[in-house]
This record gives C-alpha cells, structure tokens and sequence, in this order.
C-alpha cells in the first residue's frame, strides 16, 4: 500500500511521518529527494541553470536565491515544480523497491494535491495544524521571518481545500502525545497495523 502523506509547512507532517515509520512503515521524503536530485551534474540541476543562470553557483544551487524567485513568483514556481517533480518521482520509485514485501510505504509530499502526486498513491492523509503554530515552528527551525513564511504557506494549497481531497485528516492542534495517538489510530484504520 502506498500513502500520500502531506500537509502545510510547519504542520507537522515529518513528526507524523516518523510515527508511521515507528508503525512499520517505509518512509520516502521527497523533500530529501529534491535536494539529492540537484546535486552537482545533475540533470535537474542543468534544466534550473538553463531557466535562472544566476542561481547556480561553481555547480552548486543557491537555494536561497531560487526560493526567493520561486515564492514570488508563481509561474516561475510552476516552471520548477515542472522540471523537478519528473525527477523526484523517478527517485522515489527507485527507493520504494528497497522496501519490504507487503510493507506499507509513506511517500511525504509537501505538494502532494497540488503536483497530482496524488494519483500515485492509493490514499491520502493530510496533518493540519493551527496557521499561528506553524508559523512559529518554521521561524523556529530555519529562522525565517514570518512574511516569508507566511508567503511559503500562501504558495501552498489551502488546508480547508486540501481536507476535501484527502481520505484521512490528523489534526495537530495540541500536545505531542495527542498526535501521536491521532496518528497511530489514523495507521491503523488505513493499513489495519499498529
């Protein structure tokens, strides 16, 4: 079985990912697999010098610079998510065959609805959490200020939107122990384990 897992950033959805993982799940981070993909010489990497020269630096992307281009502007957005999700995909496939006979695999997708990644998965399960709180989580990771993080959540789909198109919602509104029992009920109704 596949699971799309997704949600906004700062919503939470690493922490649930490792809770999945605990359950028993094979986890693929495409977030990881859109920085391995870029890597020097890559394919990716040559498509992105191609489309903003100015971003790539001695072989190496500047990512402060293409996200600066990127959550300004969303046709530029589009254009990136066009070159490198094709390139994500191949990787995540590739990193599913060393998965387990009959292991449940968890592919997190921060724009899983938004890029159709959806499709490639047989259900979906979105964690919400209050704008506020995910605000605060992302300044306090990457030191962000909040109109840039506002503006990242703002390039993303709309949770009440993405509630519609997802098979299950974990809410992450309280404590950790409160996800974890949330996350652990919402495993065992998609995979029957747990």
């Amino acid at each position: 079985m596949r699971i799309g897992l997704t949600g906004g950033i700062g919503s939470g959805k690493s922490e649930v990912a490792k809770i999945f993982e605990g359950l028993g799940a094979f986890v693929i981070d495409t977030d990881a697999l859109a920085r391995d993909v870029v890597g020097p010489t890559s394919d990716a990497l040559m498509e992105i010098a191609r489309e903003w020269p100015a971003v790539v630096r001695d072989g190496l992307l500047d990512r402060a610079q293409l996200g600066a281009i990127v959550f300004a502007d969303a046709g530029a957005r589009a254009k990136l998510n066009a070159i490198l999700h094709p390139h994500i995909r191949r990787a995540a496939m590739q990193r599913e065959m060393s998965a387990r006979p009959h292991q449940p695999i968890v592919h997190v997708v921060p724009l899983l609805f938004e890029t159709d990644y959806a499709r490639l998965v047989d259900r979906t399960v979105l964690v919400v959490a209050p704008d506020a709180e995910r605000v605060a989580r992302v300044r306090a990771r990457d030191g962000s200020s909040e109109a840039e993080v506002r503006a990242r959540m703002a390039a993303q789909i709309a949770p009440a939107r993405a509630r519609l198109l997802a098979d299950a919602t974990i809410e992450n509104d309280a404590d950790l122990e409160t996800l974890r029992a949330r996350a652990r009920a919402v495993y065992r109704e998609l995979v029957g384990a747990g």
